[in-house]
């Protein structure tokens, strides 16, 4: 088993600013990966980079890239086409980190000792027991805790200098995002949209009998339809008795706009409140009755209601910027060797 010593904003900040360096950094390619064409990666411990005189082994190398692929474990192996992309860009990040670490080290940035400790128990729970970890120790660190101690201190020293020097300066306050939904409405515009479950009837071509015995279950249908209180109740109802194919999702439409339903449905909808049950509507040979789960108007869609994705699309632009602007100054004059 293997585990790795991982940070949740260091890695969400990778995965943010890899992209600069590769198409994706998870590229999504499960249903396209052929079996047979994987490259495995030895492990020997040998140096990959020098960044001013510090050495980046094949293990560093490994470790992200694993990080940007994670699908790779459950074939042991990467896409071949995609293994020099994916090797390019974890060697871009390796370098970029122990740049930010070196950084973080020349401002004499420091973790306490208790922070330390917190997170080495946190670590020390990914195992499921004592031997499991010592094994850990053994295999990737030779039996030292302080040298794991130091690995995870340098973990907290990268992932503090990146909330300093990039998510912290790339928070949105709400004046800034509100300005920005105030000069841009025409984006934040949406349709009018009506959200319905439906229980229908649809009668076999026939004649005068069939047409009868179908009205005379539309009429049943509908009876049992005003019965149902919520939507639970109405879409086990659908799963039961409607003929229409939403029954296998409890009769729900998801929203759509005006012009996806037919003109009846559209005036019943207009008359109802949200979890109103309609009366029989008839749709040539065919019966339905509809619940308004929802009717959003056309318009402009209120501030509060985008400001969260607003704030956090913009976010991730800052963010691309400010760890891109960074990994370029820190690079002036640092001494990088790739082996």
């Amino acid at each position: 088993m293997k585990y790795q010593i991982q940070f949740a904003s260091v890695i969400l900040l990778g995965a943010m600013s890899a992209s600069a360096q590769v198409a994706s950094h998870a590229p999504s390619l499960e249903g396209a990966l052929p079996p047979a064409r994987l490259t495995t990666l030895q492990v020997t411990g040998k140096t990959v980079a020098r960044v001013n005189g510090a050495a980046l082994t094949d293990r560093d190398l490994v470790r992200e890239m694993f990080a940007i692929f994670p699908y790779a474990k459950q074939h042991n192996g990467f896409p071949e086409k995609l293994e020099p992309q994916i090797r390019r860009g974890a060697l871009d990040m390796i370098i970029f980190e122990e740049l930010v670490y070196q950084e973080a080290k020349r401002r004499n940035m420091t973790i306490s000792d208790a922070r330390l400790a917190r997170e080495e128990q946190e670590f020390r729970k990914q195992f499921p027991s004592t031997d499991a970890y010592q094994q850990f120790l053994k295999e990737e660190w030779k039996g030292s805790r302080q040298a794991l101690r130091e690995k995870i201190r340098r973990s907290l020293l990268i992932e503090a200098f990146l909330k300093q020097e990039v998510v912290d300066k790339s928070r949105v306050s709400d004046i800034e995002a509100r300005s920005i939904y105030n000069q841009n409405s025409q984006k934040y515009a949406r349709e009018e949209l009506f959200h319905i479950q439906t229980i229908s009837v649809l009668p076999p071509a026939g004649g005068v009998e069939i047409a009868a015995e179908a009205r005379r279950r539309a009429q049943n249908m509908a009876q049992q339809a005003k019965g149902a209180k919520t939507y639970q109740d109405f879409g086990l109802l659908a799963e039961n008795i409607s003929d229409d194919d939403y029954r296998v999702n409890m009769g729900d439409h998801k929203p759509v706009g005006r012009n996806q339903l037919p003109p009846e449905v559209i005036k019943a909808a207009l008359a109802l409140k949200p979890g109103e049950v309609s009366d029989l509507i008839q749709l040539g040979t065919a019966y339905t009755v509809i619940r308004l789960v929802a009717h959003t108007s056309a318009g402009q869609a209120p501030y509060a209601e985008v400001k969260a994705q607003l704030q956090s699309d913009l976010q991730k632009e800052r963010v691309e910027k400010l760890r891109a602007a960074l990994g370029k100054k820190l690079r002036q004059g640092a001494r990088i060797e790739t082996l």
